[in-house]
């Protein structure tokens, strides 16, 4: 049985469902759609919703469905917050409505489209460390936008430079040592 689908999830106050073909989740910081395949019921009482399978063979759905339900209802009652770090001398961020301007050591300026539903603010720079905050109510989406912004700087093995997640473990590596017998 999936230990995970089992799970039920408890209703924050201000959140509204509506179960039909697919389940909608409405609630102060938006409107999210999780989609309910063949095979898997919800059944919503007293402030919980529980998801149901027909058999076994829906077990994977199962889970699925209760993790993304889950995803949707914490999203759209208090959302999502993701921290990345940049690190660098000379490296800058800057956000101006939904456009985020990057100066990462390339010969011209960053700039990054944030998508709707969501919003990053840079703190104050301490040690070359700059912290990134993005914060948006559908968890994927999220996730997304902090990879596309790390992938314009991924951390450098050698100098730790870069654009990195807030609790990313990074292993520095070391330079090359001695003489090669050049002459």
């Amino acid at each position: 049985m999936s230990r995970v689908g089992k799970k039920p999830i408890p209703l924050p106050k201000g959140v509204k469902l509506t179960i039909g073909n697919e389940l909608t989740v409405e609630g102060p910081k938006g409107k999210q759609t999780v989609p309910i395949p063949a095979g898997i019921a919800l059944k919503q009482t007293d402030g919980i919703l529980e998801i149901l399978r027909d058999n076994d063979k829906k077990a994977a759905l199962h889970g699925l469905t209760r993790a993304l339900a889950s995803n949707a209802i914490v999203g759209v009652s208090t959302g999502f917050t993701r921290e990345l770090q940049l690190f660098g001398v000379g490296y800058k961020a800057d956000v101006k409505g939904r456009i985020a301007t990057f100066t990462l050591g390339y010969s011209h300026p960053i700039e990054f489209y944030l998508p709707d539903g969501i919003d990053m603010k840079v703190d104050k720079p301490v040690n070359n460390l700059t912290p990134l905050i993005l914060t948006g109510g559908d968890r994927q989406l999220l996730g997304q936008v902090a990879a596309n912004m790390r992938a314009l700087r991924p951390p450098d093995p050698y100098k730790n430079k870069g654009i990195r997640y807030a609790n990313e473990p990074l292993r520095k590596k070391a330079g090359k040592t001695g003489a090669t017998g050049a002459k």
